[in-house]
């Protein structure tokens, strides 16, 4: 019978190999590039076998679709909980530096989604379509009614949210 205290060892060891295979991914990814890399040479840079590199992900394109997810979600996390009663300065300030703290502290997962973005963003096109157009859609929504309510000056809000993101990931670079 499985204890509470196993399933949590076992909890923690599954998520301890998640990081140590997803920072190994994006270090080859940025090195070696999606078509460069192997699912050996990111097991070696693991310092696990191919096997449970192939345990958690099926193949190279599942691990690459990871390690965007993971970077997408590093960034949702910093940028993600704007308080609209801040402001639009203050979610601006939040935006920037968070995208630009992500950037210093994780910077091949800013690399990979940069590379992968230049390339056409052939493996972030379902991902693109759903979550990230729904995220910008939420927060253009946000600058908008600080628009609307004479918060800020009339932009396109949907320019504004790439033209940071452009700027932080130029500066990070």
């Amino acid at each position: 019978m499985t204890t509470a205290k196993d399933e949590k060892k076992t909890s923690n060891i599954r998520a301890q190999s998640l990081i140590k295979i997803l920072s190994a991914a994006s270090t080859e990814f940025v090195l070696q590039g999606y078509k460069g890399a192997t699912i050996q040479s990111i097991a070696d840079r693991a310092n696990l076998p191919k096997a449970n590199i192939l345990y958690y992900f099926k193949n190279k394109e599942k691990l690459y679709h990871a390690v965007l997810e993971h970077t997408l979600q590093m960034w949702d996390e910093g940028i993600g909980d704007i308080d609209p009663e801040e402001g639009p300065k203050a979610a601006i300030e939040k935006f920037i530096a968070a995208k630009v703290i992500m950037s210093f502290k994780h910077p091949e997962a800013s690399k990979i989604y940069a590379i992968e973005i230049i390339q056409g963003a052939q493996h972030l096109k379902d991902f693109a379509r759903t979550y990230q157009r729904q995220w910008v859609r939420e927060k253009a929504k946000l600058f908008q009614q600080w628009i609307d309510d004479g918060q800020m000056k009339n932009v396109d809000p949907v320019h504004l949210i790439f033209l940071i993101w452009s700027s932080t990931q130029h500066y990070a670079d």
